[in-house]
């Protein structure tokens, strides 16, 4: 549940700093709000690879389930790069 809370946690700083976009994680214009919300989004992410790797460590789930959230991570930066490519393709035809 922790793993399922953290990919919940990774688009929010997108939704409620950005706008829903992901033009401001590649931007190098600073800003309190914007700042934070790259802050929240790499640690979120990191969190994401860091609690299956910390629950394997002390024993709390097998070596296969940490496999399964390393590949569900991997799906979904896989679905996160799609969708900032698909809004960068729907700036160019405006």
């Amino acid at each position: 549940m922790l793993s399922a809370l953290m990919y919940v946690l990774v688009p929010m700083p997108c939704l409620f700093f950005g706008g829903g976009s992901t033009q401001f994680l590649i931007s190098r214009d600073g800003g309190g709000w914007v700042d934070a919300a790259k802050f929240l989004t790499g640690a979120s992410s990191v969190g994401s690879i860091a609690i299956p790797i910390i629950l394997r460590h002390a024993g709390l789930i097998g070596i296969g389930a940490m496999w399964i959230e390393f590949f569900s991570f991997f799906i979904f930066v896989c679905t996160v790069l799609c969708f900032h490519r698909a809004s960068l393709d729907d700036d160019d035809w405006l």
